[in-house]
């Protein structure tokens, strides 16, 4: 099993809560955690509602199957039995020792109005997303934390090639998939996957029979990514009305096959209102979408994988952050831009851009000079990740640093 470097906050979230929710996309080891822990850290139970017979038990009495229960137990796949979150309550109302219930989900806490409702003060939620290149390399290392500190980034350099850094971006991180060299392997992994997340999650949360035109707006979103979602660029290169392709997005967005991205505003509710970004939640299931692969691929389709590869690595550590951290992209209408924007919970924000050259000069610094120019209350540190090997200053708070560091900063 590869070390999943959240287990340390969920141990600890486990020992103060009475119910913790591990949500993220299938496949990604959720049940293989919750085993471990379970024979390991977390004594406990567990049942799986990929079980027929569970699943048939708790559809059938719900608050019978939770009365049966005899201590702390893991429930893996909990969107299955939504009936059964109310008995949840219930358990945890009349006795709310920490560790009580651990439950998995594979679709996201938006779909389950049920549960949040439900448990709503009683749960905790932690994501947990496809590996990190930190994990795969067994190098723990957060720089989510590291930005947000006062510490100088000085010494950060990085001898790692943007050979070794783009592999890493096509081979994406579910675990099986990093255990695959052969590409054509690779590519039927990911074909199983999105026909399992089509046919049997997508239907179980929408009650949605005509999905056919899916694959095809994944591979248009695809094409899409880190950019503006353009509904009406979309609706007409499929023909399918604006209104179903919503639906279909907040979907695809429900079973973590898409994230999108808000625009920062010191308003809150300009946030709510601007045109997000839409990505992907893995790399490699990217590059497949788009039938591309590491050596194969067109020159303007990089920047793009890199960019949407930096921002699901920054999302990973900040799951382990000593931080809570929201992610947007900041936009002017005169249009100057920040790829990726990090705001942490007093406000204070870390700026990015990501460029795949090893090169780079003061322009490709124009965004963030411009969002520390107008903002500079919250601003706190601006970074451009590039493929160079060296840490550059553009200014006291604002460096260009090597994207290697995700790999672990040394050749490897």
């Amino acid at each position: 099993m590869i070390y999943r470097f959240i287990t340390e906050k969920l141990i600890d979230t486990l020992q103060s809560r009475p119910v913790v929710f591990l949500n993220g996309p299938r496949q990604v080891g959720k049940s293989t955690l919750v085993q471990w822990l379970a024979k390991n850290k977390h004594q406990a139970e567990y049942y799986t509602l990929d079980d027929m017979n569970v699943l048939s038990a708790i559809q059938s009495d719900p608050v019978g199957f939770i009365s049966g229960l005899n201590g702390p137990v893991i429930l893996d796949e909990i969107q299955r039995a939504p009936n059964l979150f109310l008995s949840i309550k219930a358990a945890v109302d009349s006795d709310r020792s920490p560790g009580r219930f651990l439950l998995t989900g594979s679709s996201h806490l938006m779909t389950l109005p049920k549960l949040s409702d439900a448990l709503v003060g009683r749960m905790s939620i932690l994501p947990l997303l496809p590996l990190s290149a930190g994990e795969i390399k067994k190098n723990k290392l957060n720089l989510v934390d590291h930005l947000f500190s006062n510490e100088p980034i000085n010494e950060m350099n990085s001898s790692v090639s943007l050979d070794k850094i783009e592999k890493a971006v096509f081979l994406g991180g579910f675990p099986e998939v990093v255990g695959i060299k052969n590409q054509a392997r690779r590519s039927d992994w990911f074909n199983d996957y999105l026909n399992t997340i089509i046919q049997r999650d997508v239907r179980d949360i929408s009650n949605i029979v005509g999905l056919a035109e899916l694959p095809k707006l994944l591979r248009l979103l695809a094409n899409q990514s880190g950019q503006l979602f353009n509904l009406a660029n979309l609706s007409r290169k499929t023909g399918i009305e604006q209104k179903t392709i919503k639906r279909y997005v907040s979907l695809l967005e429900s079973v973590f096959i898409i994230c999108s991205l808000p625009a920062w505003s010191t308003n809150m509710g300009k946030r709510l209102i601007k045109t997000p970004k839409v990505y992907f939640n893995d790399t490699g299931l990217l590059a497949h979408l788009l039938d591309v692969s590491f050596g194969k691929y067109p020159p303007h389709i990089i920047g793009y994988i890199l960019e949407n590869y930096v921002l699901l690595e920054l999302m990973k550590m900040s799951s382990w952050s000593a931080h809570k951290i929201n992610f947007y992209y900041y936009r002017t209408s005169n249009g100057v831009e920040v790829d990726i924007v990090m705001e942490d919970a007093q406000g204070k924000i870390v700026a990015i851009e990501v460029k795949r050259s090893s090169t780079i000069n003061i322009q490709d610094s124009r965004g963030i000079m411009d969002l520390q120019t107008f903002h500079a209350d919250a601003f706190h540190r601006g970074v451009i990740f590039y493929s160079g090997e060296k840490v550059i200053p553009f200014d006291k708070n604002i460096h260009a640093i090597p994207t290697g560091n995700f790999l672990g900063g040394k050749s490897n």
